[in-house]
C-alpha cells in the first residue's frame, strides 16, 4: 500500500449530522469495533485499539472544544 499523504480538514456538520457520528462513535467503542468514518471524501478507519483525548483551547475570546482519536498505522 502507498504512504498516505498528510492532510488537515475541518468539516463543518450540522447538529443532527453531528449527533448521528458522535452515536455511531459511542456505539463502535463500546462494542470494541473499528470506527468507519467518510471525511471529505476520504473514508477513514479508526481502528479500537485508537487513543481519545478532549481539548480545549481559550484564546482572544474564543473556546474551542476538541474531542481526538490517535492512532499509528500498522
Amino acid at each position: 500500500m502507498g504512504e498516505k499523504q498528510d492532510r488537515d480538514i475541518e468539516k463543518i456538520y450540522s447538529t443532527s449530522e453531528f449527533v448521528a457520528k458522535l452515536r455511531r462513535l459511542a456505539d463502535s467503542l463500546e462494542s470494541g469495533e473499528q470506527f468507519e468514518i467518510q471525511v471529505a471524501g476520504e473514508r477513514i478507519y479508526v481502528p479500537a485499539r485508537a487513543e481519545f483525548n478532549i481539548e480545549h483551547e481559550r484564546e482572544g475570546g474564543e473556546e474551542e472544544i476538541e474531542f481526538q482519536l490517535k492512532w499509528a498505522d500498522q
